[in-house]
């Protein structure tokens, strides 16, 4: 079986989604072709040699409805031959992209692919996939009667069921603002980062991050899902999940080039890492977001890896109480606060659906590199219960 190298990844700067955001005018078709170009350029790849372009996306509706990958493509100008398609595995979706990619290139069926994925959640409202009809159905009530909560009640139970405290996840948060202020200071976006022209400029750095946050002026938040039949049904939340120490709704796009490790050589290219593992499951679905964590214990397994070996962990900042439970759970097993999301995370950069597993894979190869590590692992929770790990090995 052939290993599976990343040649490159890159993503756009990230624009706060809403109306009148950095990215906001900006079709997600154009934005993610703008971010295909600069994948393939950076590298020289002849765009004629990709066999697949492979796209995650969560909002699949309106601008986003048409295979936004195979729209990129041809938008972009690249070969009509190349084909494309859409991956929704919600969260994870850009991460899912990068495995099937990753799993094709192994298995022998392509030499090359595009993986990544985008999301314009400024002009594609969260949510309007569902068209205010019921995804669940009746079954599903039934077995978790009175049936699931949202994303952010989940977090409240995530708080709740590891100790976490209102302050803790302000501390956090701030904390992410500072990281990724200092990166974005030093430079050190720059490599990873694709400028996109818009109609009112080209647009180079992270919108996003907010350099003077702390904690005090997050403690100053409400609560956002704070919901009295709610409390009734779960009387141990405490109300700690705020707008503050949550994951930004934000525009952007992301792209990786994942090849077999003889046709880079055969092209004279650098294989920069190699997926090690990859390893995605489930778990309740009530509390939705604590995936993570048997994905990481499923995939130190099959690798053969400790926790103490690995330099760099992207864990996707859905909320402040995920990344904190995670290192709750693993601090015995050599996870180390200084080591996880060490350049911020989500809470300061946000959180395009279905373009942040690859704007974490991303982050994590040039952090790899930047830094001299040799194993990164990359953890993203999933709606509905689900997570996506990889482990990639720096070469």
């Amino acid at each position: 079986m052939s290993d599976a190298v990343i040649v490159d990844a890159v993503r756009t700067p990230m624009g706060k989604g809403k109306p009148g955001g950095a990215l906001s005018s900006v079709h997600p078709v154009d934005l993610l072709g703008q971010t295909l170009t600069g994948l393939l350029e950076s590298t020289g790849v002849d765009p004629a040699t990709v066999d697949d372009v492979l796209i995650g996306c969560v909002s699949q509706v309106g601008e986003q409805s048409a295979t936004p990958g195979r729209m990129a493509w041809l938008a972009a100008g690249l070969p009509e031959h190349v084909p494309s398609t859409t991956i929704d595995r919600k969260c994870g979706s850009g991460q899912q992209a990068v495995h099937f990619a990753a799993q094709a290139v192994m298995a022998g069926s392509y030499d090359i692919a595009v993986a990544g994925g985008v999301e314009s959640m400024s002009r594609v409202r969260m949510g309007s996939a569902r068209l205010d009809a019921d995804p669940f159905g009746e079954g599903v009530r039934r077995r978790y009667r009175p049936g699931l909560v949202s994303q952010g009640v989940a977090a409240e139970l995530v708080a709740a069921r590891w100790k976490l405290d209102r302050a803790e996840l302000d501390e956090y948060s701030a904390r992410s603002h500072a990281r990724a202020a200092e990166m974005r200071a030093s430079g050190a976006f720059d490599r990873e980062i694709v400028p996109v022209t818009t109609p009112e400029g080209t647009v180079t750095e992270d919108e996003t991050i907010r350099p003077g946050t702390s904690a005090e002026k997050l403690a100053a938040l409400e609560p956002a899902f704070r919901d009295a039949a709610v409390s009734e049904r779960f009387p141990e939340i405490g109300w700690h999940v705020t707008a503050g120490n949550s994951s930004q709704i934000t525009d952007g796009a992301s792209a990786v080039l994942v090849m077999n490790a003889e046709t880079c050589a055969r092209l004279g290219l650098r294989p920069r890492a190699r997926i090690r593992a990859m390893h995605v499951c489930g778990d309740d679905p009530l509390s939705m977001l604590t995936a993570p964590i048997p994905a990481t214990r499923r995939i130190l397994e099959r690798s053969g890896i400790g926790l103490d070996e690995i330099g760099h962990v992207e864990l996707n900042e859905a909320f402040a109480p995920v990344p904190l439970a995670w290192l709750r759970e693993f601090g015995d097993a050599g996870a180390d606060e200084a080591r996880l999301n060490p350049r911020g995370g989500a809470i300061a950069l946000g959180h395009p659906l279905g373009a942040s597993g690859a704007r974490l894979m991303t982050t994590l190869l040039h952090a790899l590199e930047d830094g001299g590590h040799r194993y990164g692992l990359q953890l993203m929770c999933e709606a509905g219960g689900m997570a996506n790990a990889t482990l990639v090995e720096r070469l």
